[in-house]
């Protein structure tokens, strides 16, 4: 079977990344595996929608700009529900996957591998965020994130009801538990990369312990709202 990849990635204020990153995926991957690049534009105010125009006017690959409510959530499944692949590839824009990652994906759906994510590594020498990269290799559910990308067939994600839109956060958590209570996920052993600025901002240890103490919360039955209001009351974020 002949596998198109659609590649999603929710923005807000992207300004910064966004023109690097398609830069990244043009150069990353083959033209022939890419079904579109979907832009899901959540209500940017700094000139990144304007970015994403000019670079598709430039460019050969099929770059869809999609404006939606914010909410990452939200987004992902605008766009997944805009998709023409056969293959839906979801990405933050501060991630940068592995050279021919289209290769990679494409390699494991043929084997029957719906859905998965790449290990991932920071842009960061620190010793804690290298240790926790370092994790990112094992298929073990605590070390899942949206940052390590995300993809699935439309077929398992409909059957699974796509994103809860409940979560503001945690979505990406919340989508690939229900992956692995179906014994359906695999980690590609190559590594994307992704910036540590929210680390960076907050302070790494401090960051931490607010992300443990969202598990923790979501494990003990905490509501999306109560999740939220915690991560905004303790985290600085730049959107």
């Amino acid at each position: 079977m002949n596998y198109l990849i659609s590649i999603i990635i929710p923005i807000i204020n992207e300004a910064d990344n966004i023109s690097n990153l398609l830069n990244h995926l043009l150069k990353s991957a083959s033209e022939k595996n890419i079904s579109e690049i979907l832009i899901v534009d959540g209500g940017s105010r700094d000139g990144s929608q304007d970015i994403v125009q000019s670079f598709e006017s430039l460019n050969n690959f099929k770059i869809l700009l999609l404006n939606s409510k914010k909410g990452r959530a939200k987004q992902m499944n605008l766009g997944a529900k805009h998709a023409k692949g056969n293959i839906l590839y979801f990405l933050h824009a501060d991630s940068f996957p592995p050279k021919n990652f289209d290769t990679f994906i494409i390699n494991q759906v043929n084997k029957d591998n719906l859905a998965g994510c790449f290990k991932m590594r920071f842009n960061s020498n620190h010793v804690w965020l290298k240790m926790a990269s370092w994790f990112t290799q094992f298929n073990w559910k605590s070390f899942r994130g949206g940052d390590q990308s995300l993809f699935i067939t439309p077929l398992l994600f409909n059957k699974i009801g796509g994103f809860n839109e409940a979560f503001t956060i945690y979505e990406d958590n919340d989508f690939i538990r229900k992956l692995y209570t179906r014994n359906q996920f695999v980690v590609i052993q190559e590594w994307i990369t992704t910036s540590a600025r929210c680390y960076n901002t907050n302070g790494i240890y401090k960051l931490q312990y607010h992300y443990w103490s969202i598990h923790i919360k979501k494990w003990l039955g905490a509501s999306p709202k109560v999740l939220n209001d915690y991560y905004h009351k303790h985290i600085n974020v730049k959107n």
